[in-house]
């Protein structure tokens, strides 16, 4: 399993050097964070369209992207979504699909994340 690292929190992605850019949906990145380089939450906004995106990543196994008409829901989703991906990181096998057998193991696990979040 991938695990945890004993000293793994959610930190600013690359110190803050991401905010003010533009995201890969579009908006205007307003948070980015990262969780030991293991998982990273993204979220892009444009008030211009009422659109909040969240981008979260699992390294080597999930790209997923969530959409929301307001920075509230979004906000709420960004917070919800940290230690459910902090879970999902103790339940994957390590390495990314190497294998048809992590594969096999990790495909219900990622789909469970992203029905619970979508």
């Amino acid at each position: 399993m991938v695990g945890r690292a004993d000293d793994a929190t959610w930190r600013p992605y690359e110190d803050g050097g991401s905010i003010g850019w533009m995201g890969t949906q579009g908006g205007t990145i307003a948070r980015d964070e990262d969780f030991g380089g293991l998982a990273r939450l993204t979220y892009e906004l444009d008030d211009t369209r009422s659109f909040h995106a969240i981008a979260c990543s699992v390294t080597g196994w999930l790209l997923y992207h969530r959409f929301f008409d307001n920075a509230a829901a979004a906000t709420a989703a960004f917070e919800e979504m940290k230690p459910a991906l902090e879970t999902l990181l103790t339940q994957l096998p390590e390495g990314g699909p190497t294998s048809p057998a992590n594969t096999r193991l990790a495909g219900p696990l990622l789909a469970a994340f992203t029905v619970r979040h979508g």
